[in-house]
């Protein structure tokens, strides 16, 4: 009997804030395969459990995406309940579309946990609404994977400096400022405050404000890695961070 695979989306990275529903999944798996964006799945699992690390690391040494789809299905066709354990929520650039998929035609029943993405996650923990009466009636999450312009990119850079919303730009460090300058030849205002947050969730976390004329040039001065998250609109004129 084929076993069966969970997506479960384990949150912006801090343990607290798995789903209590993700958490117990990964409490009776017998495999769990996870990234470096995930929660750490030691603390998490039961003593028996295979793990298997199968992060990425941007630019840098990665687990191809048809091997992890290969491993959940050889593990689940052996009866193991296996978990997929994700940064944020696996249907948000996590690829866990592709991971069901793969499941789907494999005929392998799966369920999907969902997380909290950091593309809302990032802000909030960086002290702004992605939306807030009075200044913006909604929210655009984009991937800065690729620069403007290049072949690759299916965005309209031009359009999302003009909607309006705030816009959240998620893997977007390397990128940041060809982002920021298609958005400002595209007329958005040069003082419309931006603000990128650093390991959103975490104990280092960091929070660099500016605007979307200066946030680039912040984030290189600080070196400032990814994970990392931009959020740029007039939500940024708040600072709801709080007190601890």
């Amino acid at each position: 009997m084929a076993g069966r695979v969970v997506l479960v989306g384990g949150g912006p990275g801090d343990q607290d804030l798995i789903t209590v529903r993700g958490a117990a999944e990964v409490a009776k798996a017998d495999v769990v395969l996870y990234d470096r964006l995930a929660p750490n799945p030691i603390e998490l699992a039961r003593p028996d459990c295979e793990l298997i690390d199968v992060g990425k690391i941007p630019r840098g040494e990665f687990t191809p995406q048809e091997q992890i789809n290969a491993l959940l299905i050889q593990r689940a066709l052996t009866g193991k309940h296996v978990v997929r354990l994700k940064g944020g929520d696996p249907y948000v650039f996590g690829r866990g579309g592709e991971e069901a998929l793969a499941c789907m035609e494999a005929g392998i029943p799966f369920d999907v946990v969902p997380g909290i993405t950091s593309a809302l996650a990032s802000a909030a923990t960086g002290g702004v609404p992605v939306t807030h009466r009075g200044l913006t009636q909604g929210f655009t999450v984009v991937s800065g994977h690729v620069p403007p312009g290049d072949p690759r990119s299916d965005l309209d850079w031009a359009a999302l400096a003009r909607t309006g919303t705030t816009l959240v730009i998620l893997m977007g460090v390397l990128n940041l400022p060809h982002i920021c300058h298609a958005l400002l030849e595209a007329g958005m205002d040069a003082d419309t405050p931006a603000l990128t947050v650093e390991r959103a969730s975490h104990p280092d976390q960091r929070v660099l404000r500016g605007t979307v004329s200066t946030i680039a040039e912040a984030c290189a001065d600080a070196n400032v890695q990814p994970p990392a998250t931009t959020v740029i609109g007039r939500v940024g004129e708040l600072d709801l961070s709080g007190q601890s």
